[in-house]
């Protein structure tokens, strides 16, 4: 057990606590796609949930109109305050077009929509995904504690090991050593932020109310990597705080396919690289792949040596040839797309609007 502060303030778990927290006063948001329909893990996140109390919940869903009316009596049958965005579906795409915001879809504009309904309905907002196996009812009053004494931007960090192995590949072998040779080339602040988090690629995170309508959101894969941009520039070093939340179990993604690792790293360079180069960092883009492996190598000797201490399984070759992998996402932002959503305040929709458009009605039930 240990109690290193980052540069970031960084809070631990030294008694095992649940701190107090105004969870009547907050919104979960919880981003779903199909495959969330009745799992194991969504299920007890959702009982878990009507424990912790939240004042709302909102369910950001992208699924295939046949499939959405099962998963809305799922998630009418939990005892929760819960608001469901079919965030797909032909009115929300016609809504967004016609206000020229329907680009490219995913996590990240999903979030966006629930965010803005959230924001306007609660003081807090608390964000994490459905397919933690190991969530319990700490999460959400850890979460937003800090929110409650003067923090207003919180994000989560874990231990990844299960089955005996290292996980949290794409934040070990892509993310951390990549800032890390970028960090080596500048010192600039944003990099000092971005590479103080234990965790940074983590989907769970907690905000203000105020906070959550003044972020741009990337559309996909770069949400987390966005949002740590955009607190960095809204809130600073001294509006975060980085939680405890032990050890995480969540489900696992191959490296190649369309939802896999590879293509996530796509999004989360391009998050990177443009919140540096909003930041005044202009990488040397032919340069840095090369950094950036050196760097990942020096990374995967560490690892090698934490899982041996630990006597966890490690293949080393497996994961440099992840490393080869996700070097061929690193490149100009400008060879991606720029493209963000807007801050809510500044929006050309109202989140009424987006709330009446994209919601499906459930029974409301009181606590």
């Amino acid at each position: 057990m240990e109690y290193v502060q980052e540069q970031v303030t960084t809070l631990h778990d030294l008694t095992g606590r649940i701190p107090d927290a105004p969870t009547d006063r907050t919104a979960v948001v919880i981003p779903m796609t199909a495959r969330e329909y009745r799992s194991r893990t969504a299920s007890r996140i959702l009982s878990t949930l009507e424990s912790v109390g939240p004042g709302k919940v909102v369910v950001p869903l992208r699924a295939p109109r046949d499939r959405v009316g099962a998963v809305h009596d799922w998630l009418g049958e939990f005892d929760l305050p819960l608001t469901l965005l079919w965030c797909n579906s032909p009115r929300v795409t016609n809504l967004l077009a016609k206000h020229g915001l329907n680009g490219e879809s995913g996590k990240g504009r999903d979030v966006w929509l629930a965010l803005g309904v959230a924001a306007a309905e609660s003081d807090f907002v608390v964000c994490h995904d459905a397919d933690a196996k190991t969530y319990t009812d700490e999460i959400v009053p850890r979460l937003l504690s800090p929110l409650d004494s003067g923090f207003e931007f919180t994000k989560g960090y874990y231990a990844r090991v299960e089955d005996e192995r290292l996980y949290g590949r794409l934040f070990r072998l892509f993310y951390a050593p990549l800032v890390r040779a970028l960090r080596e080339a500048s010192d600039a602040p944003v990099l000092s932020y971005l590479g103080a988090f234990r965790y940074a690629l983590a989907g769970e995170f907690g905000m203000t109310a105020e906070l959550a309508s003044n972020l741009r959101i990337e559309r996909n894969w770069g949400l987390e990597v966005g949002t740590l941009g955009e607190a960095f520039k809204r809130v600073g070093f001294e509006g975060t705080a980085q939680v405890d939340l032990g050890r995480y179990e969540h489900d696992h993604r191959g490296v190649s396919g369309s939802g896999g690792l590879s293509a996530m790293s796509e999004g989360v360079g391009r998050a990177l690289f443009r919140v540096c180069e909003s930041n005044g960092v202009v990488p040397a883009y032919e340069t840095l792949p090369a950094r950036y492996r050196e760097a990942a190598n020096r990374c995967i000797r560490q690892y090698a040596a934490d899982a041996e201490f630990n006597d966890l399984r490690y293949d080393a070759a497996a994961e440099r040839r992840q490393v080869g992998t996700y070097a061929d996402a690193i490149r100009s932002p400008d060879e991606m797309g720029w493209e963000l959503l807007p801050v809510w305040t500044d929006a050309p929709i109202d989140p009424a609007v987006v709330r009446k458009t994209a919601r499906l009605s459930l029974p409301e039930r009181q606590h």
